[in-house]
């Protein structure tokens, strides 16, 4: 479907090979041997978005993939392919984090200092309640219980979540919504913030900016050594000295509570409806860090809720789906 579409630019003799795929729909294929190193796109629900959101990246002098070409029609993109060298896979092979902890931070601060682009959704309590219900409620509820949650206990949850984020919701600040090593690629040509390339930006939003910083540092797939955390955020606060950093401490222990119990149930569903069990090793550490994020005062609503609808026993992956080493 796409070999026209790559010929008209000028890779249709380019090697193509496919990149790993993650928990969405979206394809990527990096392509060698053409006019230069680029990526085929292949996403049927976010080009519109991908390509406003790069713009929009490039134009506030952050790096994110040049657009080369564009089918809307057919959902197809040609990007600049920025390497391989993601956060993720920097760590992963022992790099001192240290840097690029600092590195993310900085390039994280310029993106939430910067105006958004018109037209992003919201990213406030009635979304992240929602979201969090898909995941929660409709996938690890039946997975721990054994039947889905009646009326009564979905309006709790979402009383729950929108009492949470109310305080924090009239920023109205760019939220990337998936700000982590995997999605974050070093380009040691480029300086300052321009060294770190933004990848899989295309689900953002409009919302507090301590949701993408909980995103980095208290991260769903790895564990981030405590040290790294204290001083990401001192560094994000440093960069952004306007800010409350009361506030935002409580910002972070709102989106935190609300991203982990999304995210710990995101992995039931991944099993459960895609056939993808091996993301649940990480369901411990999200259990694990949304009870720190509940000790905040400000998840109070959400702390509420859990305590009356589920027992600390059951405050992890389903039994049936145990896997306990991340």
């Amino acid at each position: 479907m796409s070999d026209d579409f790559l010929a008209t630019h000028g890779f249709g003799a380019a090697q193509r090979v496919p990149l790993p795929g993650d928990a969405g729909f979206r394809r990527y294929t990096r392509l060698t041997g053409g006019p230069r190193p680029a990526l085929l796109v292949e996403d049927p629900e976010h080009l519109d978005a991908f390509l406003r959101i790069a713009r929009h990246i490039a134009a506030i002098g952050l790096s994110a993939p040049e657009v080369l070409a564009e089918d809307r029609q057919r959902n197809l993109l040609l990007i600049e392919d920025l390497g391989e060298a993601t956060h993720a896979m920097l760590l992963d092979a022992g790099a001192d984090p240290a840097p690029l902890y600092a590195e993310a931070v900085e390039a994280l601060a310029a993106l939430h200092a910067q105006p958004p682009p018109a037209g992003l959704p919201r990213w406030d309590g009635a979304a992240m309640a929602r979201t969090a219900a898909a995941t929660f409620l409709d996938w690890w509820w039946p997975a721990a219980f054994g039947a889905m949650p009646d009326a009564a206990q979905r309006a709790a949850l979402d009383t729950a979540i929108r009492a949470m984020m109310a305080p924090f919701e009239n920023t109205g600040a760019f939220v990337h919504r998936d700000f982590f090593p995997a999605n974050l690629i070093r380009i040691p040509t480029r300086d300052g913030a321009r060294r770190t390339g933004i990848l899989d930006f295309q689900d953002a939003a409009l919302g507090h900016p301590a949701y993408d910083l909980v995103s980095l540092i208290e991260d769903a797939r790895r564990d981030v050594a405590p040290a790294i955390r204290s001083a990401s955020i001192a560094r994000y606060l440093a960069l952004r000295p306007t800010l409350d950093a009361a506030e935002f401490h409580a910002a972070m222990a709102a989106c935190a509570a609300q991203r982990h119990l999304r995210v710990a149930a995101l992995w039931v569903r991944l099993e459960r409806r895609d056939g993808k069990p091996h993301y649940l090793p990480h369901g411990p550490r999200c259990w694990a860090l949304l009870e720190a994020a509940l000790a905040h005062d400000a998840t109070a609503p959400l702390r509420n809720f859990l305590d009356t609808h589920v027992p600390r026993a059951l405050r992890g992956n389903p039994p049936a789906l145990r896997i306990d080493a991340a």
